[in-house]
């Protein structure tokens, strides 16, 4: 397996003549880098890590976040008003394109709900073609696959008012600027279409927190390493979790956007649902 840790060590040094000419500075993990330096250093990261991604999703989390992609799918329920169209932004391996597409023909006997997956990183996308050919959903026009970058979609590929459904799961932490995705986002849904992200958030209960730091830095990049002999990938991973936003600043960025929040959460109200005491985190937008 290709690693990275070479990349994790490169820096960019500004010409101290020409402060003006600096380019903007984001987050890659704990570190400080150029903005248009940040999307290759994540590239690099996800073909890392594609080929064992799913493998380690569940050493990971015990197993734990295929219980949160169910209750996501299970909220979003796909084929209840009858069939949609979804763009899965950041899908990669097509596990969630795949559960929405189980549910809506097992619970609604909908085979007409199609997916998108985009994902910036072909080698994701690999990894979800592989796994689609194993299904029934092969050589139909209900999946497909398209690289992307969730910040700059194509209009010509991504038309405005073009989707019912926009899901993002433990994707948007990684991009470059999330209210740039969350804009792409409201242009390519229609009115009435619905933005729906899963991910990780802040945990508030102290114990609970402390307990979950400790496994994060100690356990998860350890498991890189003997998993997928690429220990630096997860501790990326770990850090990019640390720096996303808290589930208020997050939901102000989606109302931002143009979205919605607090309206359809099976009558309870609120602009998140946090999963496992806010470990993860279900925002929901609506387009007007």
């Amino acid at each position: 397996m290709r690693t990275v840790s070479a990349r994790f060590n490169s820096t960019t040094t500004p010409n101290p003549s020409n402060e003006n000419s600096r380019p903007a500075q984001t987050h890659f993990g704990f570190r400080t880098v150029d903005e248009n330096a940040k999307e290759d250093l994540v590239k690099g990261v996800f073909s890392s890590v594609a080929p064992k991604y799913d493998l380690m999703n569940d050493a990971m989390s015990m197993g734990i976040h295929r219980l949160w992609k169910d209750d996501f799918v299970s909220l979003l329920n796909p084929g209840r008003r009858g069939p949609i169209k979804i763009l899965d932004m950041a899908g990669g391996t097509g596990d969630i394109a795949l559960r929405m597409l189980d549910h809506a023909r097992e619970k609604y006997a909908d085979r007409d709900t199609s997916v998108l997956v985009s994902d910036i990183n072909p080698d994701m996308l690999k990894e979800g073609m592989r796994r689609v050919r194993q299904t029934m959903y092969h050589n139909t026009p209900q999946i497909g696959f398209q690289v992307a970058n969730a910040q700059e979609l194509d209009p010509d590929i991504f038309p405005d008012n073009s989707f019912d459904l926009y899901t993002i799961a433990f994707g948007i932490r990684n991009c470059t600027s999330i209210p740039d995705v969350i804009k792409e986002a409201h242009r390519v849904l229609k009115p009435g279409g619905t933005f729906a992200c899963l991910e990780f958030g802040k945990v508030d209960n102290p114990l609970l927190s402390q307990l979950y730091e400790v496994y994060s830095f100690s356990v998860i990049p350890m498991l890189g390493s003997i998993l997928a002999s690429d220990r630096e990938s997860y501790q990326y991973l770990v850090e990019s979790i640390r720096r996303f936003p808290s589930q208020p600043v997050f939901a102000q960025m989606i109302r931002d956007a143009g979205f919605t929040t607090g309206q359809d959460f099976s009558g309870q109200g609120g602009a998140w649902r946090d999963l496992w005491g806010g470990i993860a985190s279900v925002h929901l937008g609506v387009k007007a």
